[in-house]
């Protein structure tokens, strides 16, 4: 018996390894588990009572991979090569013992060594995948939720402990490219056809059949051990098939990377390179790319911001404290629109009861079929039953009648971005509901302490903004007002929480944080565009700076005629406070004088054609905005994009609209989409390094306008030789 692992033996000399970590509902490698494993394996081996060997888990996933704070903290970490080598290549040590019987691999027994079976009760992704690879013999349960996979690269990482070997040496180099660079990972019947796993079996007899392999089995050897080894369908990376597979993924590869994910290129090439060598020497060199990732930034920052700070918030980090927690029962939707209709649809999918109220039954009605149809596609699909469809459907009520919010326990508005419109309803609504229930704006631009005037209880009024489409964006802004209280906030998150989308809080101010920091985006390529830069180069370089889409196509998406609504109503709000943006002439221009509104009619920046086509840049652009003589570099367009998104994330952390630059980091990424391999905005300034950013922005600043100013806060910075995170800090406050 260790810490994390059970080890019992039964009559027949068959050792049972139950994994099972203390104080957690979700087994992982940490420290603990992997000494555990190095030691029951050794017991294994050396006790000649002992037959084999079955490993299983004691929680209803059987190991979801390393533990990533363990990961995020070894991230450009102080250790040697040597030592970090060490490190890296410690779980492939013990899973190579494991497989071959030979502590120090000196001499591997023809006829095989004790056998090791994986008796697969849930999912195993990651290093729990390899895990299971490493037994010679791999039982499935019979569920839905099996899983076998390798999710490393959404992190930045690859599988380091022999699943880049592992996993092509069984199913080929093509196949296995596929699941390790993209992460997609294998259902248990799949796994047992393509060969993964020897058998599947119903959840309670995963043990006994693997038991029953082990006791019929002497000794085994893994197929790569055995003489004459060969890779399916070929010879290893250089079969010619191989070789076609390799020129095709790595295109392919950069086309979706932009060269911006390392891990990408390190997969490719520990499969190419593991393919041409021995088993020994390529988990030697899977290792050595494993840790050359680890101490790249690239992957720190995404471990930081896509997991651990992503981790923290959905786990509670930014609810006040001392506060009960509530459930929202039933909810009041106002506006039955793409935003409301989408906010109804993930409340009910959740078991909560929602009233979709809009002007008349019919609009509130054509609302709900946005639910009806995604409740279509998922019992076409499979993914929900019919009579489960049914009931969510039947938890969405329509109405008209103000009078049907009365039972509610929070109100969300999602009506026309109006303020007499919003006005009215506000007033409508609390005319019937308690007086202690909360009101929530989905606004995205308006501020919510000037909402909160059309409410009598301003303390209980807050803004909940989420993101299109609803049910598939994870992001959700909550907008403290100025009079917002605690309870009002931890009951937003507390909804948040419910619907299973990922929070961060923000102060009050026009457009918060991501409409503020996305339009700078779109509004450079806009300005761009007047200045006479090709459209073409534009929309790649923002896409090679690591953005979804180009700005163009974004700003076609969002509308230009709504951009040209917000910035009129902007400019009335701010008076003589209204700074005129380079991109203001081009959203007059395309809407007024050209009437190109974007996707919505069929003309923007792009063109739609009728029969459904690939949409185009319109040719017409270079008609009303020329080109330019001399056309800028992809690296200076890039960094135009970059910079001028960081500076105004800085100047939100620097006015107090950003409580701490994680929050600001997630919401980026979440949020509207900022390249995600730099972790966020702020992770991307230290990255580059704050000095050398402050450098970088007063350049553009003197080239294209003061909009690139960098804040007085990253002078400060740059001068006292602070970052936004210090080493092992992840909440993103400023630190030495």
């Amino acid at each position: 018996m260790t810490e994390t692992i059970r080890f019992e033996v039964d009559g027949d000399g068959i050792a049972l390894l139950t994994i099972d970590l203390p104080n957690t509902g979700m087994n992982v490698f940490n420290a603990q588990l992997i000494e555990d494993l190095d030691t029951c394996v050794d017991k294994v081996l050396a006790d000649d009572a002992i037959k084999g060997a079955v490993i299983t888990s004691g929680k209803p996933a059987f190991l979801a991979g390393a533990d990533l704070n363990m990961l995020g903290g070894q991230a450009g970490g102080d250790a040697t090569p040597e030592e970090a080598f060490e490190s890296a290549f410690r779980l492939n040590k013990i899973l190579r013992k494991m497989e071959t019987g030979d502590k120090n691999r000196k001499v591997l027994a023809k006829e095989g060594t004790k056998p090791f079976a994986a008796a697969v009760n849930g999912l195993a992704l990651g290093g729990g995948f390899e895990l299971v690879l490493g037994c010679h013999y791999r039982v499935l349960a019979d569920v839905p939720s099996m899983q076998l996979g390798f999710p490393e690269v959404q992190v930045g990482l690859l599988p380091g402990a022999g699943g880049t070997q592992r996993l092509p040496r069984l199913i080929g180099i093509q196949a296995a490219a596929q699941a390790i660079t993209t992460g997609k990972p294998f259902k248990g019947q799949m796994a047992v056809g393509l060969g993964i796993a020897q058998e599947i079996a119903p959840l309670e007899d995963v043990v006994t059949k693997a038991k029953e392999w082990v006791k019929k089995s002497p000794s085994a050897l893994a197929p790569w051990d055995k003489k004459g080894f060969k890779y399916p369908g070929g010879s290893g990376a250089m079969h010619p098939g191989s070789v076609q597979t390799f020129v095709g993924a790595n295109a392919m590869a950069q086309k979706q990377t932009q060269h911006n994910y390392p891990a990408v290129q390190a997969i490719l090439s520990c499969l190419f390179e593991g393919g041409v060598v021995d088993f020994d020497t390529a988990i030697r060199i899977e290792s050595k790319y494993f840790m050359s990732l680890l101490a790249d930034p690239v992957a720190g920052n995404m471990i930081r911001s896509l997991f651990i700070n992503k981790q923290a918030v959905e786990k509670g980090s930014l609810r006040p404290e001392g506060i009960e927690r509530k459930k929202v029962k039933r909810l009041g939707m106002l506006g039955a629109g793409l935003m409301g209709a989408g906010v109804a649809y993930v409340s009910a999918k959740v078991g909560m009861e929602v009233v979709l109220l809009d002007r008349d039954e019919a609009s509130a009605e054509k609302g709900k079929d946005y639910s009806r149809n995604l409740v279509k596609k998922g019992v076409e699909r499979g993914k929900v039953s019919q009579e489960k469809g049914d009931a969510l459907l039947e938890r969405i009520t329509t109405t008209s009648d103000y009078a049907d919010l009365k039972d509610c326990d929070l109100i969300i508005e999602a009506v026309f971005e109006a303020e007499d419109i919003k006005k009215d309803v506000t007033e409508k609504t609390e005319a019937v509901i308690g007086d202690d229930i909360v009101f929530a704006s989905n606004t995205s631009t308006l501020p919510i302490t000037g909402l909160a005037k059309n409410f009598s209880r301003p303390h209980q009024f807050i803004g909940i903004h989420f993101f299109s489409p609803v049910d598939k964006m994870p992001l959700v802004e909550i907008i403290m007002g100025e009079k917002t209280d605690d309870a009002t906030l931890a009951l937003a998150l507390d909804y948040v929480s419910q619907i299973k989308k990922t929070p961060i809080v923000v102060n009050d101010s026009r457009g918060f944080y991501t409409s503020r920091c996305f339009g700078t985006y779109v509004t450079e390529g806009y300005a761009m565009v007047k200045e006479g830069v090709n459209p073409a180069l534009i929309e790649n370089a923002g896409k090679m700076a690591g953005m979804p889409v180009g700005p163009l196509a974004v700003g076609d998406e969002v509308a230009l005629d709504l951009s040209y609504k917000v910035g009129m109503a902007t400019k009335k709000a701010l008076g003589d406070a209204y700074v005129e943006s380079p991109a203001d002439g081009f959203v007059e221009k395309m809407v007024v004088d050209l009437e190109r509104f974007g996707r919505k009619n069929g003309k923007g920046n792009y063109v739609y054609p009728e029969d459904g086509g690939k949409k185009y840049l319109w040719p017409g652009l270079q008609d009303h905005f020329p080109l330019s003589d001399e056309q800028p570099t992809v690296d200076e367009v890039k960094s135009r994009f970059m910079v001028r998104q960081a500076v105004e994330a800085a100047r939100c952390f620097e006015e107090g609209v950003l409580i701490d630059a994680s929050s600001g980091d997630i919401g980026a990424i979440f949020g509207w989409g900022f390249a995600p391999f730099t972790g966020g905005p702020f992770s991307f300034i230290d990255t580059y390094g704050v000095a050398e950013f402050v450098a970088e922005a007063d350049r553009l600043a003197q080239a294209y306008g003061a909009r690139f100013t960098p804040p007085q806060i990253l002078r400060d910075m740059a001068e006292k030789g602070e970052t936004f995170y210090s080493k092992g800090d992840t909440r993103g406050r400023l630190a030495a």
